[in-house]
């Protein structure tokens, strides 16, 4: 594995736009642990990691496991999937007790038409990804 580490805060999101996504959030049972989504699956939703620990993982095209990293309490996993609708591009696997939660896509959609303010702290998240991202390529 390559040693390409990613921030975990670059997927971190302020409260407000926690409180507002946990509103129409449904509760994840990963009380044993659970896979949230693969690379390369059609996002179902967007995950929000309320406490315990989730890995983040991406592999090349043969399976190599070159980036893992760990999503903090707070984190938004999914964000590039459901607003840009394409595949995730990461894998998210929950440990066993995690707190993590699924706010649909078409339920994050409406959310976003119909408290447009929200739109400017979706943007901070992905701002920081991209150049978290960024920092990690040039490295």
């Amino acid at each position: 594995m390559h040693d390409m580490q990613m921030e975990s805060a670059s997927f971190i999101a302020v409260s407000e736009l926690i409180d507002a996504l946990s509103d129409h959030a449904v509760k994840f049972d990963c009380s044993e642990g659970r896979m949230l989504f693969r690379q390369g699956d059609s996002p179902i939703g967007l995950f929000v990691v309320h406490s315990g620990n989730v890995s983040l993982t991406m592999q090349d095209s043969v399976g190599n496991v070159v980036m893992e990293m760990p999503a903090r309490p707070g984190s938004l996993l999914g964000l590039p999937a459901v607003i840009g609708n394409v595949p995730y591009s990461l894998a998210a696997e929950a440990n066993r007790g995690a707190q993590v939660s699924i706010v649909p896509h078409s339920d994050f959609t409406g959310l976003m038409l119909t408290r447009p303010g929200l739109a400017i702290n979706v943007l901070q998240v992905l701002a920081a990804e991209v150049r978290a991202a960024r920092s990690m390529i040039t490295a």
